[in-house]
């Protein structure tokens, strides 16, 4: 399946959820407004898992497993993004991203950022 994306920022909201789920995944997702993601492709594919509230829909092409996007709990009204779902883009263009507390999350009453995650390129 592909998709095109209209971002809330460009890349400038990259971060990563600390919650159990987002920690398995271990993607780096961006922000992007509901009206933002148009499935160009293979909409057939686009399977929707939901777990613990059941209030974040998350999609992965049902072909080859990729998580491609949610429907974010904290703000329904947008899309978390997998950057590495993006032509040119990968987790590691990023020198430091945000990490934020889905443990304590933010529709539960707690908010914030958690920690950073760094990425530093082994010197040749």
């Amino acid at each position: 399946m592909t998709f095109t994306v209209e971002l809330s920022d460009g890349l400038n909201t990259a971060r990563r959820c600390s919650c159990s789920f987002c920690r398995m995944r271990g993607a780096v997702v961006v922000s992007a407004p509901l009206s933002g993601i148009t499935v160009t492709k293979g909409a057939d594919k686009l399977t929707e898992y939901r777990f613990n509230t059941g209030t974040a829909r998350h999609f992965f092409c049902s072909v080859c497993g990729i998580y491609t996007f949610h429907q974010r709990r904290s703000n329904p009204n947008e899309y978390g993004v997998n950057v590495a779902c993006f032509e040119n883009v990968t987790p590691f263009d990023f020198a430091e991203v945000a990490v934020m507390d889905g443990v304590n999350h933010p529709a539960d009453g707690d908010s914030g950022v958690f920690g950073y995650l760094s990425f530093r390129q082994k010197e040749a």
